[in-house]
C-alpha cells in the first residue's frame, strides 16, 4: 500500500478501540506496517482479553494492510520490551510509536482512593515511558551504528492534563505528566534522528462516552465531529518523514479543529533586585495578576 507512510512500521498502543483504532487502520492506509497493542481490559483497567487487538489486526489486513497483534503490558518493562521486539522482529525496524493506552477511573478528590490513583499513574504515565524508554535505545543504537532514524514519537495527552478536569484528578496529573514527558524526550532525542510530540484529542472513545454522553453523541445528520477518525489524519503526518523539523509540540485535535497549544511561557514579572518582604510579595503579585491572562476555566468547574 503507497502512501505517506510506506515503508514504515508503526507501533500503536491501546489500539483495539476507540482512538488507537482509529490510528492503527488510518496509519495501514496510509502505507505502514502497525504493531497493534491493546491489553483488553475494560474501562477501568480490569480484565484481559486479546480479542479487541486481533480484530483490528484482521480489519488491516482485510483492506489489503500489513499488521501483528501484540497484547502485553506496556506498562511493565518486560511488555514494552516485547513491544519494540515484535516491531523489529517481524517487520525488521520501528519507525513511529503511537503511545495510546489508557483508562479512567474517575472520583472527586476527598473520595480518590491510592490504588485508583497508582492506577491511572501506571497506565497513562509510567505506559508512556516504558514503551517511550525501550524504543528510544533502539533508535540510539540504530543512530550510532550510522543509521539514523527519521523515528516520530506521538504522545497522547488531554485537555484534562492541559486545563484540569473536576473529578479527573488522577487523570489529569497524568496527563499534564506526559506534557512533560514529552518535551524532555523532544530535547533527549533529536540527535539521533527521534521527534517527540503530542496531541489532545477530543473524540468519542469507552472514556468519553460514559463521562460526556449528550456531547458525544452520533449526530442524526451531517459531520460527526466527535468520530475519532476525525484526530488520526494528524497522527499519520506526525508520525510520518513529512514531519520532519517539528518536535516538543502540543497539538488539540477535535472534529476538523487543530490547535498549536503554547502552554507555560513567562507573563508579567517584577523584580525588586532584593529580598521581598511578604506584605511586598503579596502586593506585588496582586498587581502582575492584574496584567497578566486570566487562565482558562478548568472543565467541570462551577
Amino acid at each position: 500500500m503507497a502512501g505517506l507512510c510506506s515503508g514504515r512500521v508503526a507501533v500503536v498502543t491501546g489500539a483495539g478501540r476507540g482512538l488507537g483504532r482509529a490510528h492503527a487502520l488510518a496509519l495501514a492506509a496510509e502505507g505502514a506496517k502497525v504493531v497493534v497493542n491493546d491489553l483488553g481490559t475494560g474501562l477501568d483497567g480490569t480484565g484481559v482479553e486479546a480479542a479487541p487487538a486481533r480484530l483490528v489486526v484482521d480489519e488491516i489486513r482485510a483492506r489489503g494492510g500489513q499488521a501483528v497483534a501484540h497484547d502485553g503490558d506496556i506498562a511493565t518493562t518486560e511488555g514494552a520490551a516485547s513491544l519494540v521486539r515484535t516491531a523489529v522482529e517481524t517487520y525488521g525496524r520501528l519507525d513511529t510509536l503511537v503511545n495510546n493506552a489508557g483508562f479512567l477511573r474517575d472520583r472527586m478528590l476527598v473520595n480518590l482512593d491510592e490504588d485508583d490513583w497508582d492506577a491511572v499513574m501506571r497506565v497513562h504515565l509510567k505506559g508512556h515511558f516504558l514503551p517511550l524508554r525501550h524504543a528510544a535505545a533502539y533508535w540510539r543504537a540504530e543512530a550510532k551504528a550510522g543509521r539514523v532514524p527519521a523515528a516520530r514519537v506521538i504522545n497522547t495527552s488531554s485537555g484534562a492534563g492541559l486545563l484540569g478536569s473536576v473529578g479527573q484528578g488522577n487523570y489529569s496529573a497524568a496527563k499534564a505528566g506526559v506534557v512533560g514527558l514529552t518535551l524532555v524526550a523532544a530535547a533527549e532525542l533529536r540527535r539521533y534522528g527521534v521527534l517527540v510530540n503530542a496531541i489532545a484529542p477530543a473524540a468519542r472513545t469507552r472514556m468519553t462516552e460514559a463521562a460526556f454522553a449528550g456531547a458525544m453523541a452520533v449526530p442524526a445528520e451531517g459531520f460527526d465531529a466527535m468520530a475519532p477518525e476525525n484526530v488520526s489524519p494528524l497522527v499519520v503526518w506526525l508520525g510520518s518523514a513529512a514531519s520532519a523539523g517539528v518536535t516538543g509540540r502540543v497539538f488539540e485535535a477535535e472534529g476538523g479543529r487543530i490547535t498549536v497549544m503554547e502552554g507555560w511561557r513567562p507573563g508579567p514579572t517584577a523584580d525588586k533586585g532584593a529580598r521581598w518582604s511578604p506584605a511586598e510579595a503579596g502586593a506585588a503579585a496582586v498587581k502582575l495578576l492584574a496584567e497578566a491572562t486570566s487562565p482558562e476555566p478548568v472543565y467541570g468547574a462551577q
